[in-house]
Formats: structure tokens, C-alpha cells, sequence
């Protein structure tokens, strides 16, 4: 995977859980835990806006780009 999502990071650094932040984005927790485990293979930039918004930060903090011989931080 060439894109990372590091939503777990952002959630730990503003000690967020999953079950507030799904009710902050209004996204079901099963869609979240798809993002926040890193088996999305997409993300509307709606979602994406909502849980930007909801931890105070940057898109880039989410989502990281890897090149595909580089390994993913898990």
C-alpha cells in the first residue's frame, strides 16, 4: 500500500477513543476501526474533513504516502 492512514497516532495523541470520535465524525465504529487499522481503501474528503475537524489537525497527519519497497508502520 502506497498510502498509510496513522489515525490511531492522531487518536492517541489527542486521547480520543473510537467509540467518541465515531459519534464526533457521525461514522458507524466499524467504518472507523476500517480506517483506524489501516484497511481502507478509500476515504471521502467529507470523513476525512469531520475527523480533521474533530482532532484539531491537518490531513497530513492522518495520511501518509510510502513508497511501495518501503515498509508500513503498524
Amino acid at each position: 500500500m502506497s498510502i498509510v492512514i496513522n489515525l490511531d497516532v492522531m487518536m492517541a495523541k489527542r486521547k480520543i477513543g473510537l467509540t467518541e470520535l465515531a459519534r464526533e465524525v457521525d461514522i458507524t465504529m466499524a467504518n472507523l476501526s476500517i480506517l483506524k487499522n489501516n484497511k481502507a481503501k478509500a476515504v471521502r474528503f467529507t470523513t476525512l474533513n469531520a475527523i480533521c475537524k474533530a482532532l484539531d489537525c491537518q490531513p497530513g497527519d492522518i495520511l501518509e504516502y510510502q513508497a511501495e519497497n518501503e515498509p508500513e508502520n503498524e
